[in-house]
C-alpha cells in the first residue's frame, strides 16, 4: 500500500464507520495480527476476499474447460461400427 492512498478509500472508511460496537474488537484483532492500523487490516481483508473470489471463478472456468475436453475425447473414441 502506498502512503499516498492511506485513508482515501471510501469503501474502507464506510466499513470502519459501520463497525460501531465491533470496532474495539476489530482494532484489537488488527494489532494482534500485526497490522499498523484498522484501515490496513480492513484493506487486507477486502483484498483477500477479492482474490479468493477470483480464484473461485478461475476454478469454475478450468473445470468447464476440463469437462469440454473430456467430452471431446469421449466423442473421438466412439467408432462408427458400435
Amino acid at each position: 500500500m502506498l502512503y499516498d492512498n492511506f485513508m482515501n478509500d471510501p469503501q474502507i472508511l464506510q466499513i470502519i464507520e459501520n463497525l460501531k460496537g465491533r470496532k474495539p474488537y476489530e482494532e484489537k484483532r488488527a494489532s494482534k495480527l500485526g497490522f499498523s492500523s484498522l484501515y490496513s487490516y480492513i484493506e487486507d481483508k477486502i483484498l483477500k476476499k477479492k482474490l479468493s473470489e477470483e480464484a473461485d471463478i478461475n476454478k469454475v472456468d478450468m473445470s468447464k474447460d476440463e469437462n469440454v475436453e473430456h467430452n471431446a475425447k469421449k466423442k473421438k473414441n466412439n467408432c462408427s461400427c458400435c
